[in-house]
């Protein structure tokens, strides 16, 4: 089974992408992980260029959205809703005659420096991903003030957390078994 990560930061030092490198970690030794990085490289949803045809990085991921048996989002807060690149990724992914997010179980995660946890970044997720028939996961985290749960190396240090991530990969990675059995 694999679970593809999407971190909808661009900054290498993000506490929304230091989550993702965390819960793939934590995920269940039974699953393969894979994070896709190349966001900021997709062109903004036109529908010209999906008519003359998707860009190699549109194909490429497309190519990883289907071959994961699940993703695993984290999106960071801006202005009560997600990143611009995570939404372009996900505008991009429910695109065209195979509808790739259908069915796809996801599970949403998001932290910020602040009390909220970047809930309005997950609400924007949960909706777009609803929309597009993605089976979303109704168990989400919200972590606030996330310079007290990660150490100087972003590394998630707060106990408490990594117990509450590594139950939200376990209960993805049971969601998505019966999905990656059939096609196996």
């Amino acid at each position: 089974m694999k679970i593809l990560g999407l971190a909808g930061s661009l900054r290498r030092a993000s506490y929304n992408r230091a989550l993702l490198r965390a819960a793939l970690e934590l995920a269940p030794s039974d699953v393969e992980t894979e994070t896709f990085e190349a966001l900021g490289a997709l062109p903004f949803y036109d529908g010209d260029l999906e008519a003359a045809g998707y860009p190699a990085v549109v194909e490429e991921l497309r190519r990883a959205i289907a071959a994961a048996d699940a993703l695993l989002i984290t999106t960071p807060e801006y202005n009560d809703g997600t990143s611009a690149v995570l939404k372009n990724a996900l505008d991009w992914a429910s695109r065209g005659p195979v509808r790739l997010l259908a069915g796809k179980p996801v599970a949403v995660l998001a932290t910020s420096p602040g009390g909220n946890g970047a809930q309005g970044g997950i609400e924007s997720v949960v909706r777009t991903l609803r929309r597009t028939r993605s089976d979303v996961l109704d168990h989400v985290i919200a972590v606030p003030y996330a310079a007290e749960v990660f150490d100087q190396e972003l590394r998630l240090a707060d106990p408490r957390v990594r117990a509450e991530v590594a139950g939200l990969l376990a209960e993805l990675a049971d969601r998505a078994r019966p999905m990656a059995a059939l096609a196996a």
